[in-house]
């Protein structure tokens, strides 16, 4: 999932330099150059530290999405860089955001508070869809973390819940195709981690 790319972009989107990577992953400052060359592949032990310094495993929350639940803020309401990030414990592309659930109807696969990692922009067409699970905004700008069903006619579609009625005969203005879910008791131990090695940071200065 970490590739020369990824790194390329993080660099130049940070300003960080390839002194600062190759000191926070403990080599010589000439590995980073061959790293990005292709004369040297990344090892399996530098993956951390590289996803810690350029922050590649951060995704911005971009709102709530419901799963029977209304959302608040709406959409054109969220700051361009979201309302906060949340941290994996994995490197992720740069066009994945994220959303906590809000509600029970989808209940029990996805849990009030869970997080769900998805692709910025639709990358697919609508009728790839059909049958999955999905975030969507309608046209009307309600989301909702639904499964995707055929309409009556298109471009119209049916959104179903585990334990709940299906909102009929609606047009969809964007579909987020998941990528990651995170359980909200693996994300409060992310953020608790998070926060101790911060603290920890701090002492050391």
């Amino acid at each position: 999932m970490l590739d020369v790319k990824m790194i390329e972009r993080a660099l130049e989107r940070t300003g960080k330099s390839k002194g600062g990577l190759a000191e926070a992953m403990g080599v010589r400052a000439g590995a980073v150059s061959e790293i990005l060359s292709g004369i040297r592949l990344i090892k399996a032990s530098e993956i951390a530290p590289i996803t810690e310094y350029l922050g590649l495993n951060s995704v911005p929350i971009m709102g709530r999405v419901g799963a029977g639940a209304t959302i608040e803020p709406e959409h054109e309401q969220v700051p361009p860089e979201g309302l906060g990030e949340v941290e994996l414990p994995f490197p992720m592309a740069e066009e994945t955001i994220a959303f906590e659930v809000a509600g029970d109807s989808m209940l029990p696969k996805y849990e009030n508070g869970d997080v769900i990692v998805v692709f910025r922009d639709q990358r697919h067409p609508l009728s790839s869809f059909y049958g999955e699970e999905a975030v969507v905004r309608l046209k009307t700008g309600e989301r909702y973390l639904k499964t995707i069903e055929r309409g009556k006619s298109a471009p119209l579609v049916n959104l179903k819940s585990f334990n709940a009625k299906p909102i009929t005969g609606v047009k969809l203005e964007w579909i987020g195709e998941i990528c990651v879910t995170l359980p909200r008791g693996q994300i409060e131990r992310l953020r608790n981690k998070a926060a101790a090695k911060t603290r920890k940071a701090a002492k050391a200065k």
